[in-house]
């Protein structure tokens, strides 16, 4: 009897091989990126979370992995209303984060 957890190859981050160059821009622009504590505020109060698959949090941790493409399906339903700035404990001004990284999300894809 198999017991335990298994990682298959499409769950794997290789960390020292990872393109998280967009992140590492943001975080040059916007250093507020690096103060999130991934407490949910944000992703509990989001009004899109209600109807999409909005959740900012994950997709900080996504980006630093270097997965851009699902940080951004993430991220793509988000209507830039502030809520979850407003609830933020650290203060992330998170349209901000939002609005740099769709750009440079849209210059890398082009």
């Amino acid at each position: 009897m198999e017991f335990g957890f298994q990682l298959y190859k499409e769950q794997k981050v290789d960390l020292d091989i990872i393109d998280n160059s967009i992140f590492e821009k943001i975080a040059d622009s916007q250093p507020d990126i690096l103060k999130c504590i991934g407490c949910g505020c944000c992703t509990a109060t989001c009004t899109g979370g209600k109807f999409t698959p909005t959740q900012f949090r994950k997709a900080i941790l996504l980006l630093e992995r270097g997965l851009n493409d699902n940080a951004f399906d993430l991220l793509k339903g988000c209507m830039l209303c502030g809520k979850c700035s407003l609830v933020c404990p650290r203060g992330i001004n998170t349209r901000d984060i939002i609005l740099k990284f769709n750009e440079l999300y849209n210059q890398s894809k082009f």
